[in-house]
């Protein structure tokens, strides 16, 4: 049944790899356990105190929070596929309840920050090197996601009107307007790259020097390389997506906009980044307000 359940998630949910790749690694996780502690049991027909064992197992372990939490969110989406299969007779889920998390704020760069890093940092005239800058350029004129970077394709790419056409998650297609600065850069990397790669088997817009799609352990070292110097905390190509999201809204994006923008299917996920602004809003008032 484990293997029908991610089937069911890749071709009728259609959920996107890495999230098929998790939900695989929670499952085998998950009867590892059940393998372990009650050898007489399996994953089909575990009960509430197994898999609430499972739960404490992993508090034990310390691992965060929101990692328990998306493993409870795996468990519950497979025991709902069994139910609807006639597998069992009684979700095991309904007593089991997601842990408490602490609130946390998404880690960006400061607008002097990013800009300063952007424009004193020297990009080799060489394809990696204009590869890169476009890779950087896009990941904070756009606020898409790794996953997206990787597979975006050439003929998604709108110089003209200076937009990208984006796949995102359960394949919900959005429009992304771009800097006018970075056509330039487009047209430069394609040149560069048609220079280094004769031909390639597929439309992918970034690749490797051998003409290989670019991948995400790559792309984050290209992050980190380029970024080195900046005063941020984490750096990574999801910073890069904070980033852009927290100063739209600093410079007066309706939240809704910003929504569309990242392709957040409820508002709830965009709203963590209004409060940065929130702050500055709060120090406009101290400064200016008679009662303040």
């Amino acid at each position: 049944m484990k293997e029908s359940f991610l089937k069911y998630l890749r071709y009728e949910k259609r959920v996107s790899p890495n999230t098929l790749l998790a939900y695989q690694k929670d499952l085998q996780q998950f009867e590892d356990f059940v393998l372990q502690a009650y050898p007489e049991a399996n994953i089909v027909h575990a009960d509430y105190n197994i898999i609430r064992g499972w739960v404490i197992h992993l508090v034990g372990l310390k691992q965060q929070a929101a990692s328990v939490n998306r493993k409870i969110s795996c468990l519950r989406s497979f025991y709902k596929f069994l139910r609807i299969r006639e597998a069992i007779q009684k979700d095991p889920m309904t007593r089991i309840r997601v842990l408490k998390l602490g609130k946390k704020l998404p880690v960006f760069a400061r607008e002097k920050e990013m800009v300063t890093a952007l424009d004193s940092k020297t990009f080799k005239p060489s394809f990696e090197g204009i590869r890169n800058q476009l890779i950087i350029e896009l990941l904070y004129g756009t606020g898409i996601r790794l996953s997206e970077l990787i597979q975006l394709k050439e003929t998604q790419v709108n110089k003209k009107n200076c937009v990208i056409k984006v796949l995102g998650k359960r394949n919900k297609e959005r429009v992304i307007p771009f800097p006018e600065n970075i056509v330039s850069l487009i047209e430069q990397y394609l040149q560069a790259r048609n220079q280094v790669v004769e031909t390639l088997p597929h439309d992918l817009l970034f690749v490797t020097s051998k003409g290989t799609p670019c991948y995400p352990m790559m792309i984050n070292r290209i992050v980190k390389e380029y970024l080195k110097d900046a005063a941020i905390d984490k750096k990574s190509p999801h910073v890069l997506r904070h980033t852009y999201a927290t100063h739209l809204l600093d410079k007066g994006a309706e939240i809704n906009a910003v929504k569309d923008l990242l392709g957040h299917s409820s508002l709830a996920a965009t709203q963590v980044y209004t409060h940065n602004s929130l702050e500055k809003l709060k120090k406009v008032f101290d400064q200016a307000h008679p009662k303040a």
